[in-house]
C-alpha cells in the first residue's frame, strides 16, 4: 500500500513538473500566459493591440479583465456547443466553414487580379455617352440650385457697397467684389455646382428656418442678418424633381457604373479563360 501511495505521489508529482516546464516553454514562446480555459490560452500579445491607448495603470486593469472575462465566456460556449452539437449539425457546420473558406480564397484571388488587369481610366466621352443614353436613369429625387452667397461682418466699413454689387447683374460689379474676398468669412461666388436645399439650410444659419417654397425661386437678392454677420444670397437656377440630372451632379456615379461593369466583364472573361484551360489540359472533364 505504501509503495502504491509512493507511486500515485511520484506520478502526480511528475505530471505537475511536466505541466510547468510545458507552461514556461510556452511562455518564452507566446510570451506571457494570462488566462486559460480547458486547453486554450490567452497571451497578453493577444490583447496587446486591443487596449486603447494613453490609459492609467488602474484603468488598463480594469480593461483587461473585461476583454479576459469576454474571451473567457466566448471559449466556455464554444467548448459546451463543441461538446453538445449533434454530429449532423457539427457536419453543417463544417460544410458552411470550408464554402465560407472557399469564398474567401476565390474571392481575394478574384479582387488581386481585378487590381491587376481592370482598366481603372474613365474618359469624359465614355461618361458623356453613357448619359446621353441613360437619362432616363437620372432623375432627381431632389431640388438642386446654384447660388451666389456671401457672409461678412455686421461692421464692415463697405456693406453698402458690397449688397449693391451683390445685386448689380453687371459684370464690373461682380470683379468688384473679388477685392473684398480676404474680408468675407466665408462666400461662394461664380460656382456652377448643384447643390439641395438642405446643403444651403447647413452652408447658412438664418435660412434653416425659411420655407422651402421661398428658396425654390429664382431670385437676385435674399439678405438675412444676424448677430454674428450679413448673409446675401442669389438663387441662380433650379431644378425640380424628377427632372433630368445634370452631368456634373451624376458624373461621380456614372464612372461607378461603368467600373462596375467593366469590373463585370473582366470577371466573366476570366472564368472563361478558366474553363477553357482547365478543359485543354483535361483538368476539367464532365461524364
Amino acid at each position: 500500500m505504501k509503495n502504491y501511495f509512493l507511486l500515485l505521489l511520484l506520478s502526480t508529482f511528475f505530471f505537475i513538473s511536466c505541466d510547468l516546464i510545458t507552461l514556461k516553454k510556452q511562455r518564452t514562446k507566446e510570451g506571457k500566459l494570462i488566462a486559460s480555459v480547458y486547453n486554450t490560452h490567452l497571451y497578453k500579445k493577444d490583447i496587446k493591440n486591443l487596449l486603447p491607448k494613453n490609459l492609467s495603470k488602474q484603468d488598463s486593469i480594469v480593461v483587461v479583465k473585461g476583454l479576459i472575462n469576454s474571451w473567457a465566456k466566448q471559449q466556455l460556449f464554444l467548448n459546451k456547443a463543441e461538446e453538445n452539437i449533434s454530429e449532423i449539425s457539427s457536419l453543417e457546420i463544417e460544410k458552411l466553414v470550408n464554402d465560407y473558406k472557399a469564398g474567401l480564397y476565390i474571392n481575394g484571388y478574384k479582387e488581386k487580379l481585378i487590381k491587376q488587369q481592370l482598366d481603372t481610366i474613365v474618359s469624359e466621352s465614355e461618361v458623356r455617352s453613357y448619359y446621353e443614353k441613360n437619362k432616363d436613369n437620372f432623375r432627381l429625387n431632389d431640388e438642386l440650385l446654384q447660388f451666389d452667397y456671401l457672409f461678412f461682418g455686421n461692421d464692415h466699413l463697405d456693406k453698402d457697397k458690397i449688397v449693391k454689387n451683390f445685386k448689380s447683374e453687371k459684370e464690373e460689379d461682380k470683379e468688384d467684389l473679388e477685392k473684398y474676398l480676404l474680408s468675407f468669412k466665408s462666400y461662394r461666388l461664380q460656382d456652377t455646382s448643384w447643390v439641395t436645399i438642405d446643403y444651403l439650410k447647413r452652408k447658412i444659419p438664418p435660412f434653416r428656418s425659411e420655407l422651402k417654397e421661398k428658396l425654390l425661386k429664382i431670385s437676385k437678392f435674399i439678405q438675412k442678418e444676424d448677430s454674428l454677420g450679413v448673409y446675401l444670397v442669389a438663387v441662380k437656377n433650379i431644378l425640380k424633381k424628377n427632372e433630368t440630372a445634370p452631368l456634373s451632379h451624376v458624373n461621380i456615379r456614372i464612372k461607378q457604373i461603368i467600373l462596375h461593369k467593366r469590373k463585370l466583364e473582366l470577371i466573366r472573361e476570366i472564368e472563361k479563360t478558366l474553363i477553357n484551360d482547365a478543359i485543354q489540359n483535361k483538368n476539367f472533364k464532365e461524364y
